[in-house]
């Protein structure tokens, strides 16, 4: 089931635009999951150097999914589009070990801006599909992510590449969008 299948699924939410922002370190796979969300071919991904916008309208649904580039340099500009996020969608690279700690500060800073307050996260640890990768519960220990109180969270092992998990993501973040139907930051 694709994103157009869920938004389907989902339209009794009504006449409403929705913002989805997906952010996280360069090469963590970004990109991937906004064409993968599209139903586009994902074989040849260059690095996002500014930022890309999906957007997907069904039966008065809007969804505007808003990928940042995640160069060291880009993301001081990454608060330039907080205003108005229905869920936060923050992308980790699974097997990239090394980052884990620089990808866990940038996601504690987020968690402090205001703008982004009780914002639903949805953490994709990408790249599963790789044999020297972190599962997702080891994700959650190291990020200590059971000490987020202030949103509904959700972690979601996955495989950009091969699809696998990102569906069960997409639901949950597409639960969260509606079940805040009518309510406004």
């Amino acid at each position: 089931m694709g994103l157009l299948a869920l938004l389907r699924k989902l339209k009794s939410s009504g006449d409403r635009e929705l913002r989805i922002l997906l952010l996280g370190l360069d090469n963590a796979g970004k990109t991937t999951l906004l064409k993968s969300f599209a139903s586009e071919d994902i074989s040849h991904i260059t690095p996002t150097q500014g930022f890309n916008i999906k957007s997907v309208q069904s039966s008065g649904f809007k969804l505007n999914v808003w990928d940042i580039g995640g160069q060291r340099k880009i993301r001081p500009y990454w608060k330039n589009y907080f205003e108005n996020t229905d869920v936060l969608i923050y992308v980790i690279d699974s097997s990239d070990k090394k980052r884990l700690e620089e990808t866990g500060e940038e996601l504690n800073e987020l968690l402090e801006e205001q703008k982004l307050h009780g914002v639903p996260l949805l953490i994709y640890a990408n790249k599963q599909d790789l044999p020297n990768r972190s599962v997702a519960a080891e994700i959650t220990d190291y990020l200590n992510l059971v000490n987020v109180k202030d949103r509904k969270w959700q972690i979601q092992a996955c495989s950009a590449l091969t699809g696998e998990g990102v569906k069960d993501g997409l639901e949950w973040a597409m639960k969260q969008m509606s079940s805040s139907k009518g309510k406004k930051k």
